[in-house]
């Protein structure tokens, strides 16, 4: 996997180079370091795509059609049973998907249903002697027998957390039990339960004086409680001495719900994890949906407000599985359990209502930190089921712990404290065991970028990977050799698959692609499975030896001709200085041909959505119609800029947290430098600038328009957030903390309180089922628009679309309102 680099020439006044890819790449990038930029390019030029029959016309109408006449990529890749390389794809007139495998002479191969069940898994596990393979699928729990044979074990039961006891009996959940299966003699066992009930007695103490008194005088009622009594004793005596009996459930109280429940692998213990019953959302809660079968309106019930969140407190149980006895594992004495982290906070909110604050010590609400880059509870045993760790947070988002249990004492060990005054990442948290021995494997943020380490239990860590990247998506070879991950080592906006040695901590780069590249391991680690994309390419799959004895295969070719004849437009990377951080801002720029000429040019900035995310990369971005509308923008003259401002993903925890408790302001800052930017380097006219994006970037067109009112001529914000304290706890929280305790950063951050500053014409579209950012942002600031006497705005609604528009009719009505409004004003 040579990379050879070719010297040519010079562009905007910084350097470019030319990559000469090997053959499995679809396109090339240019690549140059420079001295104040750490090891990364200043700017990357994607050699622009060739097509054999190229058809000059981009339109609208066809950009924003059904997605699927781009060709329906391969999703959801992976291995089957048999080891051969299994993906789903879209069918052509339906929002079904069909499973496909590669067979040997490697064409693409619809799975029929009937052996859909080979090839196709919900959960998936395999014994510790690798002698049986269980998986799931719908209906069913199938396990491949040391011989071969698949047999099927169970049938229309909800099964779920399936794996494999110490001594090769498969387990799984179902409903409030665990079950464990002889796989031998097809025996069944239940090895636990649990119910949200009182312990059941044989009678009830008497609950006043009349009772009491009716009981001691009454004959009859006692001969009844005897009676009872004697029943209650014979079936605990039962419980305890015969094998027709299974064991009572453990039980928790009535006013509690379960969070996790895992089962050791050896079948001793548990993990029970619970909280108090609570409403999450109220009966105002609702969105209506005005377009129905019936003509009516239906009341669609939603997920309530940051503003209405109450802390939530998890109670973590240890669980004897033979006894049935459970013991709290108490939170007191983790390190920062009772910390005021938020005193400096509440003491400026107090201050600015003329309040003093004093210092609060009471102990923080604490339960399993749930990732929004992982399945399952943050719960895992070792696989010989003797060691267990868990991964913590405070619900007021500045800490998480990774902590181990002593069995024996019945306590938490705390093993790592990550503490950020900002928040703790709710991506890059994957940890876990190694297989062969009891040390821990995690992420942590603590270096200022997502890193690997390893720990054994009461020891130091030792970091596995360092450095200006990103580490994600870690699988840990079967023999514990190797960390595989994914990284932007070679550039922000560049992602390749990587192992590490974790005894010499020796790096190997396993593909050298450009891009962006994910991947599978294979069952027998032999080979790596790739899903990789360009800028102008969506993606393939590739699959490449680990040993790296040959060059990457493709293996789909799903982009449609269609697709390949336009001319698209390959947008450069550029890295921007930033007037505000040492580091430069990444942005895409299209640029159309001979933009250096004649008179100075009109311009869009775009503005991504999610706060947290990357698109100034060199792979194909969630934003594939953007890209498509950017470049037929382009052939109208335009130049477009798309930046990963402030709080973007890749690019370490400063950049994620600057926005901390003032969202808009950085990134407004970094849009500012884009645009002198555009001005100084792409022949833009500062007085013919536009700019739009949806959700949050609708958010950040608002703080735009309202607040910088010189910057753009035009904006148009879709689906956007106008008031946070209407948005959701668990992404909102971690950045303004919640409305009772942190108003301030709420009225610092929220669009609404600087409607009075528009100037410009803004366009703002809004779908009216969004159960993501309500429709009610838009309408309480079109009424305050509309106090303010406001008249450079229109608003466009969606009544049937959520907040990703579904119907190409809506998309094209969205987008042809947006370059009306461009051509328009500039």
């Amino acid at each position: 996997m040579r990379h050879t680099l070719i010297k040519s020439s010079v562009l905007l006044g910084l350097s470019v180079v030319v990559a000469a890819c090997n053959s499995t790449a679809p396109e090339a990038v240019t690549t140059e370091p420079t001295a104040n930029v750490s090891q990364f390019a200043r700017v990357i030029k994607p050699e622009a795509p060739q097509a054999t029959q190229v058809n000059d016309s981009i339109t609208l109408e066809q950009i924003m059609t059904d997605p699927t006449w781009l060709g329906r990529q391969p999703q959801s890749p992976g291995f089957g049973l048999d080891g051969s390389v299994v993906y789903s794809r879209k069918q052509e007139d339906t929002q079904l998907y069909d499973v496909f495998r590669i067979n040997q002479q490697g064409e693409s191969v619809k799975v029929a249903p009937e052996v859909l069940h080979k090839y196709k898994s919900d959960e998936k596990a395999t014994s510790r002697d690798g002698q049986y393979t269980a998986w799931k699928y719908e209906d069913s729990v199938f396990v491949q027998m040391p011989d071969g044979e698949i047999v099927r074990v169970t049938y229309g039961q909800p099964l779920s957390n399936i794996g494999f006891l110490t001594d090769n009996r498969l387990f799984a959940r179902l409903y409030n039990t665990y079950i464990a299966i002889d796989l031998a003699s097809g025996q069944q066992e239940k090895l636990l339960s649990w119910e949200f009930a009182d312990v059941p007695s044989a009678n009830k103490p008497p609950k006043d004086f009349v009772a009491a008194e009716q009981q001691s005088l009454i004959q009859y009622i006692q001969v009844q409680r005897k009676n009872r009594a004697d029943k209650f004793a014979q079936k605990q005596a039962m419980r305890a001495h015969s094998p027709a009996v299974a064991p009572a459930p453990v039980y928790f109280d009535d006013n509690e719900r379960l969070v996790a429940a895992e089962l050791s692998p050896s079948g001793k213990h548990a993990i029970i994890v619970t909280t108090k019953k609570s409403s999450t959302r109220d009966d105002s809660d609702i969105m209506p949906h005005y377009i129905q079968e019936d003509g009516r309106i239906a009341a669609i019930s939603v997920r309530q407000r940051v503003a209405d969140a109450k802390p939530v407190t998890q109670t973590t149980w240890l669980v004897d599985v033979a006894t049935g006895a459970k013991h709290e594992l108490s939170y007191v004495g983790l390190p920062g359990y009772n910390e005021d982290v938020l005193a400096d906070v509440k003491r400026e909110n107090a201050a600015a209502r003329g309040e003093e604050y004093t210092d609060n010590r009471l102990p923080r609400a604490i339960g399993l930190l749930n990732s929004w880059s992982r399945s399952g509870p943050a719960i895992r045993w070792h696989e010989d089921g003797s060691q267990v760790a868990l991964l913590l947070e405070a619900w007021d988002n500045k800490d998480s712990w990774v902590v181990t249990v002593d069995l024996a004492a019945r306590k938490l060990v705390n093993q790592l404290r990550q503490h950020d005054d900002a928040w703790i990442n709710y991506h890059h948290n994957q940890f876990g065991w190694l297989n062969h021995s009891h040390t821990l494997f995690y992420q942590s943020e603590k270096s200022g970028y997502s890193h690997l380490y390893l720990q054994q239990p009461g020891e130091a860590p030792k970091a596995l990977t360092s450095g200006q990247y990103v580490v994600d998506s870690v699988t840990v070879s079967e023999d514990d050799q190797y960390v595989y991950f994914k990284a932007n080592k070679k550039h922000p906006g560049i992602y390749e698959i990587y192992r590490v040695n974790t005894q010499t901590g020796e790096h190997q780069a396993l593909t050298d692609l450009n891009g962006l590249t994910d991947y599978v391991l294979s069952p027998d680690e032999q080979t790596l499975l790739l899903t990789h994309s360009t800028v102008t390419r969506p993606p393939e799959l590739y699959s490449v030896a680990v040993n790296g004895e040959q060059a990457p295969q493709r293996l789909t070719h799903t982009i449609s001709e269609a697709f390949l004849a336009k001319p698209w437009v390959a947008p450069q990377v550029v890295a921007i200085d930033s007037s505000h951080t040492e580091q430069p801002i990444y942005a895409r720029v299209y640029l159309p041909e001979g933009y250096t000429e004649g008179e100075p040019r009109r311009a869009v900035v775009f503005n991504h959505g999610a706060g947290y995310k990357q698109n100034a990369h060199l792979g194909w971005s969630d934003y594939f119609r953007e890209f498509m509308f950017h470049s037929f923008l382009v052939k109208q003259g335009y130049v477009v800029l798309d930046m990963d401002y402030r709080a973007s993903r890749g690019y370490g925890r400063d950049w994620r947290t600057a926005i901390y408790r003032q969202m808009g302001t950085p990134e407004l800052e970094d849009l500012r430098d884009g645009v002198n930017w555009l001005v100084e380097n792409a022949n833009v006219d500062r007085d013919r600038i536009g700019t739009y994006g949806g959700s949050y970037g609708g958010f950040l067109t608002f703080m735009a328009m309202f607040n910088a009112p010189d910057l753009f001529q035009a904006g148009a914000a879709l689906r956007p957030v106008s008031d946070w304290a209407h948005y959701n706890h668990g992404y909102t929280s971690n950045i303004l903390n919640t409305p009772d305790v942190d108003p301030i950063a709420y009225r610092k951050s929220s669009p609404i309180y600087f409607a009075e500053g528009l100037q410009k014409p803004l366009l703002i579209n809004a779908p009216m089922v969004d159960n993501n950012v309500f429709f009610v942002d838009v309408v309480r600031l079109v009424q305050r628009l509309i106090e303010l006497e406001k008249t450079d705005f229109e608003t466009a609604i969606y009544p049937v679309e959520p907040h990703g528009f579904v119907q190409p009719s809506s998309w094209l009505d969205e987008y042809r309102r947006i370059y009306g409004l461009f051509e328009e004003n500039l």
